[in-house]
């Protein structure tokens, strides 16, 4: 043990760790520590950064509630979110690319007939979602349950806006049968900001950075034997895309949506390719 001092600050810090604490526990903390340290001393914190960047968490931790969750958006709009998914959801090439769940998601949607519309408000651009879960093997997949979710026409989920949406708007699951395929009408969903009233907010502007996320439907794949894909498809056009606030966008999720003139709609394909488990 040896006292503090700034040249072996983190060194001093991490020899505290005790033997008795949890391996990986002691792993996460000392490269913490270790990173924490190096960037105090290559950005020279100054005392008054130090009192912002506290005020700073204490505001954050101050407006989290039941519904709300600004740590989580703050790991969000700095990227981290997005790549703890892509280390934990590494996959072969060809595989549908995970990304972000997000905060809307809600359990227990209501199971819906192939094909049926999970649009209740009858408000947006109707949208034919179609195509097929597949294996590596380019093989349709029995049985699995296809969860999707969308805002609505003014950028806002069901959720968020209980006393004026349907319960369930823009929300279902569909079972593909033996063929793999499944179908269902939603509406062209469209880009929308994500809560930008507290601290969070309040530092992407600070930062020079809009809130907006790109418009995309949402998606959770499950199959028996399969590992589960969470991800969305997104708007080709939208002009967030390659600046998503919460870096969401891969290229192989930008999907097509083509104007189906006769019918007064849109059609996006995609074709969901899943992993066998192990």
């Amino acid at each position: 043990m040896s006292y503090f001092t700034e040249e072996a600050s983190a060194e001093t810090v991490n020899a505290r760790i005790g033997a008795e604490a949890n391996p990986r526990l002691a792993q996460v903390m000392a490269a913490l520590v270790r990173h924490l340290h190096t960037f105090t001393k290559e950005v020279e914190l100054t005392q008054d950064e130090w009192d912002h960047a506290i005020a700073f968490l204490t505001q954050t931790g101050q407006i989290c509630t039941d519904e709300r969750q600004e740590f989580i958006l703050l790991s969000d709009i700095l990227g981290l979110s997005m790549l703890v998914d892509a280390i934990n959801n590494r996959r072969p090439e060809g595989a549908t690319e995970n990304t972000v769940l997000g905060p809307f998601h809600v359990a227990g949607a209501p199971e819906r007939a192939m094909g049926e519309t999970i649009s209740l408000d009858g408000k947006g651009e109707s949208c034919l979602y179609e195509g097929r879960v597949l294996d590596l093997e380019g093989q349709p997949v029995a049985g699995a349950r296809i969860d999707v979710w969308s805002d609505n026409a003014e950028g806002y989920y069901d959720v968020q806006q209980p006393e004026i949406q349907p319960r369930w708007n823009n929300r279902g699951i569909f079972t593909t049968g033996a063929d793999g395929r499944y179908a269902f009408r939603g509406i062209k969903p469209v880009s929308y900001p994500i809560p930008d009233d507290g601290p969070v907010g309040k530092l992407l502007g600070q930062l020079g950075r809009h809130p907006f996320r790109p418009a995309h439907m949402h998606y959770r794949v499950s199959a028996p034997g399969f590992r589960p894909i969470i991800t969305h498809t997104f708007v080709g056009e939208d002009p967030y895309l390659t600046s998503d606030t919460v870096f969401g966008v891969k290229e192989s999720l930008v999907a097509p949506f083509e104007r189906v003139e006769a019918e007064t709609l849109w059609r996006s394909p995609f074709d969901f390719v899943m992993v066998p488990e192990g």
